[in-house]
């Protein structure tokens, strides 16, 4: 694997260089004002990027699982009843996650590839009289397959049904990269994570609260000490943390919620849009099908790529790696050797992409797939000089 080239895999993402200063910074005092002067930046900018006034954000030294666990320990008590949808592999961790916390999981069953099933939920919400189910868990971008969900209509949904169910999200791979829209969407708890939309190194879980899961904490008996948000509340009033921080990744953090904010949030998910448009006019070049079942379902930040039945997608991961020294995803649980992810978010240009696509052809190529070189290249280039107006500069 080769330092210089870009990565093309769902996450870690890319790291502007400016962001990877940020972080290499000298050791100073966590117990310190000057620490605040990152902390609380960093707080409101992630808030702003989540599109909530009233969010309360947390953030902790982990990652996106970290927030999946921060969101059921301290919202939620042994034996309480959660609803879900097993659509690909990290739907399913989350899953495993509260059965291993003793809660009572109902596992809606939904072909990888097809995205949640809100009208199911509300079947299931409406014939749960007694309330019994107490959150609702939906993963907004599902890593594994490159499929979007529609979290809005999950929402209307809970709201159909009339149940008064919390809704968690996950939105490790869409937050910061795809529009989230924590307050209008009646989001109760939002995770992700600092190393995708956040450009940043892995280290950071980051979630935020709204009123509704703030109030479910003093009723929540679930076991939690690291990942204790009322511990967390206490130490930001006093400008620290219950331990110690990771204070250069709050430091990138803070710089990293004034760059996406700078760009502008509309700006940052056209971006996505228009790069995750040329790989999927790529793939159609190609001949061949993403793993996700239809164009509304289509993610901006990662897509799965189906490879001919029979061929092991893993070996174009593979050949990339060891003959270019380019990184794309392999396929993970029931979609292994099945597809092979580009990843094409975080700190990523049209040029970048480019040079993605190009290595993927070649691999195609090499492993005898019968791929014209060229060919998603060019499909890619119209799409990224059309959305531009280059073509019709060059015309006029």
């Amino acid at each position: 694997m080769s330092f210089q080239n870009p990565v093309f895999i769902p996450g870690p993402t890319n790291m502007p260089e400016v962001l990877r200063k940020a972080v290499d910074m000298p050791t100073l005092d966590h117990r310190s004002s000057l620490f605040g002067e990152i902390l609380h930046p960093a707080l409101k900018g992630v808030k702003k990027i989540l599109k909530s006034e009233t969010a309360e954000v947390f953030i902790f030294p982990s990652s996106g699982t970290g927030g999946w666990e921060t969101a059921i320990s301290n919202t939620l008590s042994a034996g309480d009843k959660v609803l879900a949808a097993r659509n690909g592999m990290f739907s399913q961790r989350w899953i495993d996650m509260c059965q291993r916390h003793n809660l009572d999981v109902e596992i809606v069953e939904t072909p990888w590839g097809e995205g949640l099933p809100a009208d199911r939920y509300e079947e299931i919400l409406t014939a749960d009289k007694a309330h019994e189910i107490k959150v609702v868990l939906a993963t907004h971008n599902e890593t594994a397959t490159g499929v979007r969900s529609d979290i809005a209509a999950v929402r209307r949904a809970l709201d159909a049904a009339g149940h008064p169910a919390m809704l968690f999200v996950d939105g490790v791979s869409s937050i910061a990269s795809m529009d989230f829209r924590m307050e209008e969407w009646g989001v109760d708890v939002a995770i992700t994570g600092s190393q995708k939309g956040f450009m940043l190194p892995a280290g950071l879980a980051i979630v935020g609260f709204s009123p509704r899961a703030m109030a479910a904490l003093e009723t929540a008996t679930l076991p939690r000490t690291f990942f204790d948000v009322r511990d967390m509340r206490k130490g930001y009033a006093n400008n620290g943390y219950p331990y110690t921080p990771s204070v250069g990744l709050l430091n990138g953090l803070k710089l990293s919620t004034e760059m996406l904010l700078g760009e502008g949030l509309e700006a940052v998910f056209a971006r996505h849009n228009r790069i995750a448009n040329g790989v999927r006019a790529a793939v159609n070049a190609w001949g061949l099908d993403l793993c996700a079942a239809s164009p509304d379902l289509y993610s901006d930040t990662v897509s799965a790529i189906r490879t001919p039945e029979g061929f092991d997608s893993t070996r174009i991961v593979t050949h990339a790696a060891d003959e270019y020294g380019v990184a794309f995803g392999v396929g993970l649980g029931e979609v292994a050797g099945k597809v092979f992810r580009i990843g094409h978010l975080g700190s990523l240009t049209d040029v970048m992409m480019l040079s993605g696509l190009a290595t993927a052809e070649m691999c195609m190529a090499d492993l005898g797939l019968g791929i014209e070189l060229g060919s998603g290249v060019a499909a890619a280039q119209e799409v990224f000089r059309s959305s531009k107006g280059n073509a019709a500069k060059a015309a006029a």
